[in-house]
């Protein structure tokens, strides 16, 4: 069971975390993440698109689970639905789609009025098996819709940046990418999303790119970390290039010598900031290379051009020098 639900977790943060649609078994639903907030004992209603792309009429079941982070890497572990957001939702126990059908489905979510303030996060799930008789969730042939609930109140705020740098400490490069990575850790009672630059500089002060601290607009979730890793990619697409190709991209988008890159990340509603910097050095060896050795057989060329027209030089030289003395005789005779 815990093997299915963790590839399961793997597949629904995917879809989650690059924004699209998600669909299985040929259900499509969007969504894939509900944002919302509201106070304690309010009941908050929305609706969420479900499109059966099927040529048959399908029903699916709708169940709900609280997650939780379960690495650094953003993937949510799914803990049961015994309390908290997956109980409180109100919806329909299932829906029955005609075949190509698009529909849209009321949900509602009745906040408590005890509540503590801060985050709570569960999953609404449409899957193709009811649940089963001991009231236990049916796994297969699942998809979900995360939801990230704000319960208004004060909710304390901490967290802070952890390691930043180039991804494995990197110093050197011959050509970008230059990937870099830091954690952020957040010690709050509601998630956080990073946000802010890295301001990538030359030897001379100059700025040369700027690269989103957070591209996919992850979500670092209450009690845990989470590890980000933007790219400056500085207008190269293929990190596995040969030699010549690399002189080529080299060429085509010139980077040399030693940078900084300073990064300015801020997170939460009090907008705390963390100021980090890092350095790395690129040195295009493969242009470089090719560059001497076409600077060499230049050289070589020259040189030996030289002294053929020196040696050519001086035949002429001795020869009108013999014909001079050729002249010089008959005319004494």
């Amino acid at each position: 069971m815990n093997i299915r639900k963790n590839i399961f977790s793997i597949t629904l943060a995917l879809f989650a975390l690059l924004g699209f649609s998600a669909s299985t078994q040929a259900l499509t639903v969007s969504p894939a993440i509900l944002e919302v907030d509201g106070d304690p004992g309010v009941i908050l209603s929305g609706e969420v698109t479900l499109f059966n792309e099927t040529d048959i009429e399908q029903t699916y079941y709708v169940s709900f689970e609280n997650f939780e982070p379960s690495d650094d890497t953003g993937t949510p572990n799914f803990i049961g639905a015994e309390s908290g957001l997956a109980t409180w939702y109100t919806t329909g126990d299932a829906i029955t789609l005609q075949a190509k059908e698009r529909v849209l489905f009321p949900y509602s979510i009745s906040i408590p009025t005890d509540v503590e303030a801060g985050g709570y996060f569960a999953a609404m799930f449409f899957g193709t098996e009811p649940p089963q008789d001991d009231g236990n969730i049916a796994i297969g042939g699942r998809i979900g819709i995360l939801t990230l609930l704000r319960v208004n109140g004060d909710i304390p705020e901490s967290g802070g940046i952890i390691g930043y740098g180039t991804k494995d400490d990197q110093f050197f490069y011959d050509v970008p990418p230059v990937e870099f990575a830091y954690r952020m850790s957040n010690d709050g009672g509601d998630r956080v999303v990073p946000r802010g630059i890295i301001e990538i500089t030359n030897i001379f002060g100059a700025t040369v790119a700027e690269v989103d601290v957070n591209e996919v607009k992850g979500n670092v979730l209450p009690g845990s970390a989470r590890k980000f890793a933007p790219v400056w990619t500085a207008g190269y697409t293929d990190d596995a290039l040969s030699f010549f190709g690399k002189v080529r991209a080299q060429l085509e988008n010139f980077h040399f010598g030693y940078y900084t890159a300073d990064a300015e990340i801020s997170w939460g509603f009090t907008n705390q900031s963390s100021s980090e910097s890092t350095s790395f050095i690129i040195i295009p060896w493969q242009l470089l290379i090719l560059l001497f050795f076409g600077l060499a057989l230049l050289s070589i060329i020259i040189s030996t051009s030289g002294t053929a027209y020196k040696n050519k030089v001086l035949r002429d030289f001795e020869e009108m020098k013999r014909r001079e003395e050729e002249d010089n005789q008959e005319t004494e005779e």
